[in-house]
């Protein structure tokens, strides 16, 4: 009988049992008696837990690494996680960019003077050409027939003094940057017009 419950009984087997349950009344009600408890035991209605049972289990599991929730937020989002590596790897180019730009320097032109970190445009003396300083001063006493870019420091404009073009004092990473992008525009338009 048990093995019928189970499916195990071939064609054969099963049709012999159930000959001998019509014949056999106690057999009967003994089987259909095991029906009835393998019901029950299948069925779930009559399995009750308590309030806490699904809090305790929780708990008992093993806490997941840190690491994991990463992985698996990388996995999911990776759109983001290559959007994210992007910014943060071009952030700190800038920043070493930036820091590499540090030192003072000037573009050479004739009748400039350099005393530590100012550059000095003497009084009578005409510059033809732009003037670029960084990290340093300009002191213009003379004439500049050019554009004036000052980056990381401070210009002063002699009463006598002149200049012909744009000035453009650059303090922050954000106006470096932006004037970084600008000259880069300006030699790429150079290249294509044959300068």
């Amino acid at each position: 009988m048990q093995e019928s419950l189970d499916s195990d009984l071939s064609h054969d087997k099963e049709q012999i049992l159930k000959d001998h349950l019509q014949k056999c009344p106690e057999c009967q009600k003994h089987f259909q008696e095991l029906k009835r408890i393998e019901a029950y035991i299948k069925s779930p209605s009559h399995i009750r837990v308590s309030s806490g049972f699904t809090t305790g289990v929780m708990a008992r599991l093993p806490k997941e690494k840190s690491s994991a929730g990463v992985k698996r937020w990388l996995r999911n989002h990776p759109i983001l996680a290559a959007a994210s590596l992007f910014i943060l790897l071009m952030g700190g180019s800038v920043l070493n960019i930036w820091n590499d730009d540090q030192k003072f320097s000037v573009t050479k032109q004739p009748n400039l003077i350099v005393e530590n970190d100012t550059v000095i445009v003497p009084e009578g003396e005409v510059v033809n050409g732009d003037i670029t300083v960084k990290n340093g001063n300009l002191r213009i006493e003379g004439k500049v027939n050019g554009n004036v870019t000052i980056i990381n420091g401070k210009r002063y404009l002699a009463s006598a003094g002149d200049v012909t073009g744009d000035i453009e004092e650059i303090n922050q990473i954000f106006e470096w940057l932006w004037y970084k992008i600008k000259d880069g525009g300006k030699k790429i338009i150079n290249l294509f017009e044959g300068e």
